[in-house]
């Protein structure tokens, strides 16, 4: 998170509300700006590297997630083995959403992100993790909704602070069920 924060920094200006303004926008600017070349408002971006590191990261991190919640939690070797796929493919494809390719990147990672999701809410469906299911429902409901907002074009201004609500919200449910599962073993 750090260098994607670093790379926010350096983005020179330009969101969907104001495509003239100076640096990155929290509330009207999307994460993947920060992955591209040049800034909305047609400047080179000089952050475009760290963003790509970090989204690396970012997706090395949740892909760890989703083998060790396989390996470690699940007990149907269908789930086990669909999380690990799936994880695998939407983390491969959601890094490649920094390509020209963003669009088509966002929902094959969306498709495969789900089936993992779904996987992960099956096998917690049948533990006392209650807290967890219910936040997992939330995540499940925050990323339709970014769905439905980004392909409907519905209150597309808002967008950019949804994703980063959902991206905090999912990736503080992750961090503490990874952190959970870690005490059950």
């Amino acid at each position: 998170m750090l260098l994607f924060y670093y790379s926010t920094t350096l983005y020179p200006g330009g969101s969907q509300a104001n495509p003239n303004s100076i640096g990155y926008d929290w509330i009207h600017n999307y994460w993947c700006n920060l992955l591209n070349d040049y800034a909305i408002n047609k400047q080179a971006n000089p952050g475009k590297n760290y963003a790509v590191v970090a989204m690396f990261v970012l997706c090395t991190a949740i892909l760890t997630f989703f083998i060790n919640f396989a390996l470690n939690f699940c007990k149907s070797i269908f789930w086990k083995q669909t999380i690990i796929l799936s994880g695998i493919l939407s983390m491969l494809f959601a890094f490649l959403i920094s390509t020209n390719y963003h669009d088509l990147m966002t929902i094959l990672s969306s498709i495969f992100g789900l089936f993992a999701l779904i996987g992960i809410l099956v096998e917690l469906y049948g533990s006392k993790l209650n807290c967890y299911k219910l936040t997992a429902v939330c995540c499940v409901i925050l990323l339709a909704l970014n769905n439905y907002v980004y392909y409907s074009k519905h209150f597309l201004i808002a967008l950019p602070l949804l994703q980063k609500v959902t991206i905090a919200f999912v990736l503080s449910w992750i961090g503490f069920l990874n952190y959970r599962i870690s005490k059950l073993r």
